[in-house]
């Protein structure tokens, strides 16, 4: 439910904003001037600005977000569902839908790994999760996978490409000091294997549901419920991951 009038006048024109991109990226006529009105007050909106796309921030004109997409993205449904992710975390918080600690955390979070692919990935699995429940599955493991090779990238420690989501994450789990081995209270060995089991049936989960890989004759077809779960165990996983990656990194700054 929306909060204020103030909020609402805000929505209509991250809406409209939104839109107004779309057609740039999809071959359609869009008012120059209108952007550098929109991309004027919204960049001076505190409660704005830190979910504002990247590329609205970077991007002063409408020739200049052009560049931005056409070499991202070849094919007009791809720029869709990029754009529709990218603003699916404001559009969320204006309409008052991120009511959801999980969603709050993970949007405040992600951010400080400075990782573009994070974040779109992140608005993907927020803007399928209703309409989409299998392509919200396969964005929520995504985003796991993506935020371990991110932790890992930035560690120097190599990795192998097509190594599974547990794997993937037992490697990171133990530069980051979190493998259960690694403790000897037994509540930390308890929370952080179901941390683990977490992130093993994630990847089951998309294995199972998601839609990554074709269904025989009787396909079994997640329900929006299902997709809830995947983001927000997602979501969580991702928030423990950065928050104790960032921790470490700190410790270690001169």
């Amino acid at each position: 439910m929306m909060n204020t009038d103030r909020e609402q006048e805000l929505l209509l024109k991250v809406e409209s904003l939104q839109n107004l991109l779309i057609a740039q990226a999809t071959g359609k006529s869009a008012d120059e001037n209108e952007y550098k009105e929109l991309r004027d007050v919204l960049t001076k909106e505190i409660i704005i600005k830190p979910l504002l796309p990247r590329f609205v921030i970077s991007c002063r004109d409408l020739n200049q977000f052009w560049e931005h997409i056409k070499g991202k993205y070849a094919h007009y449904q791809e720029r869709r569902e990029y754009l529709w992710s990218e603003f699916a975390p404001l559009i969320q918080k204006l309409e008052g839908l991120d009511s959801s600690p999980v969603d709050h955390s993970v949007q405040q979070t992600l951010p400080k790994l400075d990782v573009e692919h994070v974040r779109q990935i992140w608005g993907l699995a927020l803007v399928r999760k209703d309409t989409d429940p299998d392509g919200a599955i396969t964005a929520a493991r995504t985003l796991v996978e993506s935020v371990c090779k991110s932790i890992l990238d930035d560690f120097g420690i190599s990795y192998d490409q097509d190594m599974d989501l547990p794997k993937l994450y037992r490697l990171t789990s133990e530069h980051l000091n979190l493998a259960p081995s690694q403790h000897t209270e037994k509540i930390f060995k308890q929370i952080l294997g179901g941390c683990q089991s977490v992130v093993e049936g994630l990847g089951a989960l998309r294995n199972k549901l998601g839609d990554a890989h074709g269904q025989g004759k009787l396909p079994v077809k997640p329900a929006p419920r299902h997709a809830e779960l995947a983001v927000n165990l997602a979501g969580t996983m991702a928030t423990y991951l950065v928050n104790t990656w960032e921790h470490i990194r700190s410790k270690n700054e001169p």
